[in-house]
């Protein structure tokens, strides 16, 4: 049992918890509101404030630098939502999922083929991506990855590796190379605080904030997400009080991987199509995931919020360059200073 699983339960999916004994035994029942967040979630909020303030005075315009930040924003929410997916696995499982890029991909394809040859909403298919990919999961838990549970990571990381590799593949073989969009009836430009939305990039935030509130309430209020927590939390004890840990691996597999079935349909408006489209949501999840602190379904959403504002407001600190540099100058600060991520508990 690792300390990232713990992560996942003890904390109640990702409600942050600062280290017991860091805490004197005569306040802790009077913490204020700073001890309850914690040094390291206060640190970042400060870092953020004086960010966004460095971002008005270095811009051109105070528009410019509101337009970062709410586009920051709203893909953060978005890469939360992934994230949050891949966090959970890793929780639950233990397995680092390296095809957690190439399910979103299937996802956006299924919502390109429904919406190009059936006419749907785009929106409306995820009533569709979402149980398929659902299926999706289960299927690839029980029948590939079962079988490399408890076995060294290298085998697991290799398994999904080639996952990753054969679903890529797949779809080149089915759909080509070419690129392709997913339009939006009545996409059109919204203004907030100066700043201008697409309409699809609204409803994309929107509609990740409300799946990831409704999984962080099946994770905290249901019996389903209790017996998650509990395998997370203790496989052996969950067994002993006569939870099926098999199941509850296929279950939580299949919901990490709806997730990005989520993600994927709920992005289709705003990327290319394409089968390698996963690959790069793969890598900004993987430094949300750390960045939040391995495990943590909470820290996986507020990583996602500051992953987009370094990826937007690095184009005013570092004009010219590509937006990933300022998301891994980011990602290797709080490695440096907080290995354990931002609502990671120490070993």
């Amino acid at each position: 049992m690792t300390n990232n699983q713990q992560s996942v339960s003890s904390s109640g999916t990702g409600v942050p918890e600062e280290d017991t004994a860091t805490v004197p035994a005569k306040g802790r029942g009077r913490r204020s509101l700073g001890a309850a967040l914690g040094r390291s979630q206060l640190s970042v909020v400060a870092v953020l404030a004086v960010a966004v303030l460095l971002a008005y005075l270095l811009a051109d315009s105070p528009v410019i630098a509101t337009q970062a930040i709410v586009t920051g924003l709203l893909i953060g929410g978005v890469y939360g939502l992934v994230a949050m997916g891949l966090t959970l696995i890793f929780g639950v499982l233990d397995i680092v999922n390296f095809a957690h890029g190439a399910f979103l991909a299937v996802a956006l394809f299924i919502t390109y083929w429904l919406v190009s040859s059936m006419g749907l909403h785009p929106y409306v298919t995820i009533l569709v991506t979402v149980p398929v990919m659902f299926a999706v999961g289960w299927a690839v838990q029980r029948g590939v990855l079962s079988g490399a549970m408890g076995k060294p990571l290298e085998n697991q990381l290799l398994i999904t590796l080639g996952i990753s590799l054969v679903i890529e593949n797949g779809l080149l073989l089915l759909f080509g190379a070419n690129p392709r969009s997913v339009p939006l009836p009545g996409d059109r430009t919204i203004g907030i605080l100066g700043a201008v939305a697409d309409l699809s990039r609204i409803l994309a935030f929107v509609g990740a904030l409300v799946l990831a509130g409704v999984l962080f309430l099946v994770l905290q209020r249901t019996r389903l997400g209790t017996a998650i927590r509990a395998v997370a939390a203790n496989n052996a004890g969950a067994q002993l009080v006569g939870i099926d840990t098999r199941r509850i691996y296929a279950l939580t597999f299949a919901i990490g991987t709806a997730c990005a079935g989520a993600a994927g349909t709920l992005v289709s408006p705003l990327v290319t199509v394409e089968p390698s489209t996963g690959a790069l949501f793969n890598i900004v999840a993987f430094v949300v995931v750390v960045i939040g602190g391995m495990g943590n379904v909470v820290g996986a959403l507020v990583g996602g919020f500051v992953i987009g504002l370094a990826e937007q407001l690095g184009t005013i600190f570092l004009p010219g360059q590509s937006p990933l540099l300022s998301v891994f100058i980011v990602f290797v600060l709080v490695l440096f200073f907080r290995p354990q991520g931002l609502f990671g508990r120490t070993s």
